[in-house]
């Protein structure tokens, strides 16, 4: 927008109709399944006036102000309004639309300035560029329902599964000459789906969907848990790839990372000057091999952060299924851990209580509710029941991704074929702990 244009007055008053007092009370118990549509930019009319909703959570900032290019980010125009005792932050902002560049200006109370993407935004700038971007979820048309409608009725344990891992940035190189070679969301979906079909996968799981910053993770150390990467286009180009899978009866399967998250300074670490979705302790809170925060699966707000987010790919993208990246990381308060890098639990030992009780709630929460659906954890050790009934305290997941077979196929295949015979085990032996 250019900085000889009037900028509007930001509106303040009433913010608690579009988040009410109902709405933070859920989150604050962290309850509030749908509280993607309330915090982050959501196209708005008040007064009979279009413009954009803005919406963050925020507990220890002095103030937030909503900095962008319709603004020509300026840092002292739109403050926002703390709306009551959980720290969320709301505004609405006449004439914004959609494709606007923005971020949370966060004032601490010792006088620090934190610029930070927004945690719920849908849209994020192209990298190397790391703000958010206002975008518009509803005016893609779905054509999947009858797909939705028979996931339905499907029970998965007793369906075909052909799984084909994938990242779209490195499936195959764009042949237009440009230094990434990225196919777009659109033009991947016109490929995969030929070649999926003719090798008769039913699936495909795609690696490194949500926004992040470093190609060399591959999407596996997040910034924006909600917002589909914009190296490969808009949100609604990543709809089009969904709805053409399904249109052809391939489901699609996300990789996702509630383990852990990056550290950049845009990002979630120390949001609002202290840790709010991560752990303060570093004991707790940090990965020293992997050089990320972990979550704080015992805060009420950031176990709705993760649930709401799996429910937010469920609903508004039509996934049909979660993998979840390195579970037996939450799990064990030791892993990639050396004496005195991490704490017992209450109980003196090594289970992450609180990360339990967040995979009973998710699976409880999803699988009730979506049982069509699947939850695929990614855990490679021997700890029981991952798939086991949350009755019978189990984690509740659909199956169980078998990362130490992988492995011992991989070995098994590596052996010259005179060799085999000898080592068949190899391929049995994860059968003693499957669960």
């Amino acid at each position: 927008m250019a900085a000889s244009k009037k900028k509007p007055k930001a509106v303040q008053q009433e913010q608690q109709v579009f988040i009410s007092e109902a709405d933070q009370y859920l989150f604050a118990q962290g309850t509030h399944y749908d509280i993607y549509k309330k915090l982050g930019a959501h196209p708005s009319v008040e007064d009979g006036v279009k413009g954009m909703f803005f919406g963050v959570w925020a507990p220890n900032a002095a103030s937030v102000h909503v900095i962008g290019t319709f603004n020509d980010w300026d840092e002292n125009m739109y403050e926002m309004k703390r709306l009551g005792p959980g720290g969320i932050h709301a505004l609405f902002i006449p004439g914004v639309g959609v494709n606007e560049l923005y971020k949370f200006l966060v004032r601490t109370p010792d006088g620090r300035k934190l610029y930070k993407a927004d945690p719920f935004a849908n849209y994020a700038e192209f990298r190397p560029g790391n703000a958010s971007k206002t975008t518009d979820l509803s005016g893609f048309v779905w054509s999947d329902e009858e797909w939705l409608k028979e996931r339905e009725g499907k029970d998965q344990t007793k369906e075909p599964l052909a799984i084909y891992e994938c990242n779209i940035g490195s499936w195959m190189k764009h042949p237009n000459g440009t230094p990434d070679g990225f196919y777009n969301y659109r033009e991947f979906a016109d490929r995969i789906v030929e070649y999926l079909k003719e090798m008769k996968y039913t699936h495909i799981e795609l690696m490194g969907i949500a926004e992040y910053p470093y190609d060399g993770s591959w999407g596996y150390q997040v910034t924006g848990y909600y917002a589909p990467t914009s190296r490969y286009g808009e949100p609604t180009d990543f709809m089009y790839l969904v709805n053409k899978l399904h249109k052809n009866k391939i489901g699609v399967i996300l990789d996702w990372v509630p383990a852990h998250f990056a550290t950049d300074e845009h990002g979630l670490a120390e949001f609002d000057g202290q840790c709010i979705f991560e752990h303060p302790d570093k004991r707790l809170g940090e990965h020293p091999d992997w050089g990320t925060k972990i979550f704080n699966y015992g805060k009420t707000e950031v176990k709705n952060f993760l649930i709401a987010n799996a429910l937010f790919w469920l609903k508004e993208f039509h996934v049909d299924g979660i993998r979840v990246d390195a579970v037996a990381s939450m799990l064990y308060l030791d892993y990639g851990k050396q004496d005195g890098q991490w704490l017992p639990n209450k109980y003196g030992g090594n289970k992450n209580l609180e990360a339990i009780e967040f995979f009973k709630h998710l699976n409880s929460v999803i699988l009730g509710t979506y049982p069509g659906f699947m939850t695929i954890a990614e855990e490679s050790t021997a700890w029981p029941k991952v798939t086991g009934d949350i009755e019978d305290d189990g984690l509740g997941f659909s199956f169980k991704w078998n990362m130490g077979w992988m492995h011992d196929f991989c070995e098994y295949m590596k052996l010259d074929p005179l060799f085999r015979k000898n080592n068949h085990y190899a391929m049995t032996f994860d059968m003693s702990y499957n669960d």
